[in-house]
């Protein structure tokens, strides 16, 4: 998908109501306060033998890096924020609010903007080394734990 499509995604998950309770609609998790969904999926990686994954973990973060600076001519500077102290309360036991308990499972930091009521995230997804990465969309009113 373009730059565009991307921000017009992002438009329409910002004028999206949330439901009530968790519901996916195709590529959208979606729940009380907040819409996740994946704006980019790569191929896999369990026949590479590393080479692939960087080169792809390389052009995810310059597609992150490219549409950040598109947001940023909307929303300003972003904040760079990191989930591992999220991630880390949460094995801990800490009851931690959705999206951002989910989330910090597999996306280790985000770039982060507040817009009105809704604060939008973007990072780089992957769960583990052999699976794909994601340009990972996050639009929430649950404010960061």
């Amino acid at each position: 998908m373009t730059s565009a499509g991307h921000l017009a995604t992002i438009d329409r998950l910002c004028l999206r109501p949330f439901p009530e309770t968790p519901a996916r609609s195709g590529p959208c998790d979606s729940g009380p306060g907040f819409h996740v969904v994946a704006l980019a999926r790569s191929e896999d990686f369990w026949e590479d033998d590393g080479t692939r994954r960087l080169e792809v973990e390389e052009q995810y973060e310059a597609e992150r890096d490219a549409l950040g600076e598109l947001l940023a001519s909307r929303w300003g500077a972003h904040q760079h924020v990191s989930l591992f102290s999220v991630l880390s309360r949460a094995m801990d036991g800490e009851d931690i609010p959705e999206p951002w308990h989910a989330v910090s499972n597999h996306t280790p930091d985000l770039y982060l903007w507040r817009a009105g009521d809704r604060w939008i995230g973007l990072g780089i997804s992957q769960w583990d080394d052999e699976l794909p990465f994601e340009l990972l969309l996050l639009v929430t009113t649950v404010d960061p734990p």
